[in-house]
């Protein structure tokens, strides 16, 4: 599958559809003190890079952000269009983010995410992230899962 993967800014028709969508699907499944989204406007902050993954035809397909503070950067919004898991698209993005954040000379990246989100707990797995605490601002959560993954 062709795909285009590059930083866009958020606040396009088609982008906020897909973080709606994300959000819908995590409110369907956690207590709103579990679900950690960052606003539309928070993704356009300057320590944010939005990526969006775009098929043949352009239409945006996937979303992941990488949220920098200094030596780590947080993952935030991975999301792909239900459609069209399966494909390798939510590994393509999650690559094209770890490559930014070395470009950005982040030395470890984090995330949290929930305890049913099991495909997404696979591909961080195999990706190369473990378990962790919490970090930043994150508070134990029995809903949450924290992983990590050092770059250096």
């Amino acid at each position: 599958m062709e795909l285009r993967i590059a930083q866009e800014d958020p606040d396009q028709a088609d982008i906020i559809s897909l973080l709606d969508d994300g959000e819908q699907h995590s409110a369907s499944l956690y207590p709103p003190e579990s679900n950690h989204h960052l606003s539309l406007e928070a993704l356009r902050a300057a320590h944010i890079r939005f990526l969006v993954a775009r098929d043949a035809t352009g239409r945006a397909v996937a979303t992941g952000a990488l949220a920098l503070f200094g030596p780590w950067a947080e993952l935030k919004r991975m999301w792909v269009v239900p459609a069209m898991r399966g494909r390798g698209i939510s590994k393509a993005v999650l690559e094209a983010l770890e490559a930014r954040a070395r470009e950005e000379r982040v030395g470890c990246l984090r995330l949290e995410t929930g305890v049913e989100n099991y495909a997404a707990l696979s591909l961080y797995e195999r990706s190369g992230f473990v378990r962790c605490g919490p970090f930043g601002d994150y508070r134990p959560d029995p809903l949450s899962v924290f992983m990590q993954k050092q770059l250096a």
